[in-house]
């Protein structure tokens, strides 16, 4: 994945916008063809073809439009330079980034001033313009060029990192030309938009296409839900509004597939409102936070759990709020404040959406049984865990082919397992049982066939015990991944 702004060549972003209420009568000719006949010979409803023009559509909405170029202060090696050139988490392998650190390393350090451009549009007639945070991150200096050519000095008034949206603010001797913010909820798979930006610095470029997708998971960040469009989007259009038939933002541009011809994303407005409205009140957003890691349920672990839908949590964090209030590892989230939870993606915006300090009302599944708690909501602090190898004390391979060892305190150190319950894989016989089951070196198994392992002794215990040609369901913790549930026939 490859994200647009800086130089026009080499920022990577994240990005989201805004436009004026506009009946627009020009832009909404369409040539209609009466009937569309199917190969059956039945008559299909009437369908609305390429409208004639956008061009009273972009007369309109230009005018709000701005280019945003900045200034930075870097140094010869890592940071955000090294990362738009070699690849950051949709780059290139971390043994690139590797590398090339541990040449730079070496280097002796210089600074350097770097020019960036990107896009944006007024939001109100206070002067306030949104863009992505990273067109404007670590900038000493911004500058904001109005279509009209004017140029005026802009404040960094407030930047969300989680969903690379940033407002900025200028001081303009004149009314300023805004865009209105349309409802991104209502927009259907097919309808037309228009982007208007600055791609690879080539200022108010104005392209035409369609929505592609909605509710793209791209791995940009844990609020992902973008709009995909194929309306031609480039470096430096980061920022730019995605604008709807009747002159209303909907989107904001933010990223593209490297290599993707006719593949660009869009923050969805209704996302964006909200980060609008705490930056330009508090000049930062808080989201809440349960202090739990979670994710989806696929087949197998819904089979295993008896369960259709709900996220599970694989850890619960020591002293956070879910811990404070009860909840536990495994069980099931199945709503927020009476609200369902059918994904990972829903919980998360729906406790991010939450006020510090609030009080929320959980509702989880554990072993069948439906428990509610009352949980009171803190601030979120993204961290992340790491995975790991393996281990020498209470080691022993099993005829599946899996060797397996307890988890000694200095693992616990070391991986930030969480806890000791379970035994973990160190190594997988290549063709064994196991490894045709998808067991892989690191794997902590908790459970099996339902049954606590909480060390060698209770794997050994309870894989005997299991007759051959039985089933063997192992509920197996992979870090970085959470729950899996692997089935091997004895």
């Amino acid at each position: 994945m490859k994200f647009l702004g800086k130089n026009g060549l080499n920022n990577r972003g994240k990005t989201f916008g805004v436009l004026s209420a506009v009946i627009i009568i020009a832009v909404s000719i369409f040539v209609f063809t009466p009937y569309s006949t199917t190969a059956a010979g039945t008559h299909a409803p009437a369908v609305k073809m390429v409208p004639q023009n956008f061009t009273q559509l972009a007369k309109n909405c230009g005018p709000a439009v701005v280019n945003i170029s900045t200034v930075k202060t870097l140094t010869s090696r890592g940071g955000r330079v090294f990362e738009h050139f070699f690849g950051g988490p949709h780059g290139r392998p971390d043994q690139f980034n590797r590398f090339f650190e541990d040449f730079f390393r070496n280097q002796p350090h210089r600074e350097f001033k770097q020019s960036s451009l990107g896009s944006g549009f007024i939001l109100d007639k206070d002067g306030y313009i949104v863009t992505n945070n990273h067109v404007i991150d670590g900038a000493d200096e911004v500058l904001v060029k109005l279509k009209d050519g004017k140029e005026y000095p802009a404040e960094i008034m407030g930047k969300d990192v989680s969903t690379d949206l940033a407002l900025i603010k200028i001081k303009a001797d004149h009314d300023l030309p805004v865009l209105n913010l349309g409802d991104s909820d209502k927009l259907e798979i097919g309808q037309w938009v228009l982007a208007i930006g600055s791609p690879f610095g080539l200022e108010h470029t104005v392209t035409a296409g369609i929505i592609s997708a909605k509710g793209r998971v791209i791995g940009a960040g844990p609020y992902d839900d973008f709009i995909q469009t194929d309306a031609s989007i480039n470096p430096g259009n980061s920022g730019g509004p995605l604008i709807n038939m009747y002159g209303e933002v909907i989107g904001i541009n933010t990223a593209i597939i490297a290599g993707g011809d006719g593949i660009g994303f869009a923050i969805p407005v209704n996302i964006a409102k909200e980060i609008f409205a705490q930056l330009k009140d508090n000049g930062e957003v808080t989201r809440g936070w349960l202090g739990v890691a979670i994710q989806d349920l696929d087949k197998d672990l819904k089979g295993y759990y008896g369960v259709e839908k709900g996220v599970l949590i694989s850890e619960v964090f020591e002293g956070d709020p879910a811990d404070k209030a009860g909840i536990q590892a495994k069980d099931i989230i199945v709503s927020i404040n009476g609200d369902a939870v059918d994904s990972s993606r829903d919980l998360t915006r729906l406790i991010a959406g939450l006020g510090v300090g609030s009080k929320a009302k959980v509702q989880v599944n554990r072993a069948g049984k439906i428990k509610t708690f009352k949980v009171k909501i803190a601030r979120r602090d993204d961290e992340n865990l790491f995975a790991s190898d393996s281990g020498p004390m209470g080691r022993m391979e099993s005829e599946l082919g899996i060797e397996i060892s307890n988890i000694t305190p200095e693992m616990l150190k070391q991986f930030n397992f969480g806890d000791s319950d379970g035994v973990i894989v160190v190594n997988v016989q290549p063709d064994s049982k196991g490894s045709k089951a998808g067991v892989a070196k690191g794997d902590i198994i908790r459970e099996i066939n339902h049954q606590p392992v909480q060390d060698v002794s209770d794997y050994n215990k309870i894989v005997n015990d299991v007759k051959k040609g039985e089933a063997i369901q192992m509920h197996i913790r992979r870090l970085n991944k959470g729950f899996v549930v692997v089935k091997i026939i004895k």
